[in-house]
């Protein structure tokens, strides 16, 4: 195996990245498939580290065959647990991975989803809210006065008698069959 790799200077990021360019396979000193890398670049200071990194589609073709007449079609290449730093290696160990998980994993994807649904749910509860009527001020308007049966007494010879209450002067009718009393 051969691995490329090449190192460019970007002002914006202010630091030097490295970028695995081809990876060729080799046998008997000559050169049998050649592929080209595709998204495997870091900052030189750090290693480049992916799950997997392979010629085949179902693990997302980091590598991918260089032309259409080189026998490279014919080999398929995996590497599990890839790991590759090309420069400032120290003491023999990688430096701090940068990792090619994607932004959107499906654990990311169903938390956005779980987020959308609760937004929804508050937005409704707010939308009725607003809309909910109170009932305070046509209360008087709807209420109908309580009717209470007629209380037998003794004394029928008052028709009405003084209710004691706050302040405020109520009087009970006796010779109707029902009263209404108003407060």
């Amino acid at each position: 195996l051969r691995f490329l790799l090449t190192t460019s200077s970007y002002q914006l990021s202010v630091q030097s990245w490295f970028s695995l360019h081809r990876l060729q396979l080799l046998y008997n000193h000559s050169v049998q498939a050649t592929f080209n890398a595709m998204r495997i670049h870091a900052p030189t200071s750090y290693s480049f580290h992916c799950e997997h990194v392979s010629s085949l589609q179902s693990y997302d073709a980091l590598l991918v065959p260089s032309s259409a007449n080189d026998l490279s079609k014919l080999w398929e290449v995996t590497f599990v647990d890839f790991q590759i730093q090309g420069f400032n290696i120290q003491e023999g160990h990688f430096a701090y991975a940068k990792d090619c998980a994607s932004f959107l994993s499906p654990a990311i994807l169903m938390g956005l989803v779980m987020s959308l649904v609760l937004l929804l749910v508050l937005a409704y509860a707010l939308h009725m809210l607003v809309h909910l009527k109170s009932l305070d001020r046509h209360y008087e308007c709807k209420a109908s006065p309580p009717y209470f049966a007629q209380v037998k007494d003794n004394d029928i010879s008052d028709e009405k008698e003084l209710l004691r209450n706050s302040g405020n002067e109520s009087y009970e009718l006796r010779n109707q069959q029902f009263g209404k009393i108003y407060i």
